[in-house]
């Protein structure tokens, strides 16, 4: 089982964000900070950089990253793409995180 599994949704918004910007050499990085409302936050880059120690989610020529110390705060949790009346993010559902802030963004464990 790898760290990170992706919807079908964030498969799809990431290979479109690929095209706008007409590079598919892109991976999208997902990593945690400390910071937030509830301890610490997601992050999401394009990198087309793959450091030594990042774990590697590949699925329908999407790539993600993960890196070292987001790894054990990741290890587990899905990645989809949502668009709402309140707009469009990547949302984590962690199965670590014992409390997450309103907006989502942000969590504990």
């Amino acid at each position: 089982m790898s760290v990170l599994s992706l919807t079908q949704s964030a498969v799809q918004k990431v290979q479109l964000l690929m095209e706008d910007e007409g590079d598919d050499t892109l991976c999208l990085r997902v990593f945690v900070t400390g910071g937030g409302c509830s301890g610490f936050q997601y992050g999401f880059t394009f990198d087309t950089e793959v450091a030594e120690d990042d774990a590697q989610v590949e699925q329908e020529g999407v790539k993600v990253l993960v890196d070292s110390l987001s790894y054990p705060y990741l290890d587990g949790a899905s990645l989809d793409y949502q668009e709402s009346l309140e707009g469009s993010r990547f949302v984590v559902t962690n199965p670590q995180a014992s409390a997450t802030c309103g907006c989502g963004s942000s969590f504990t464990i």
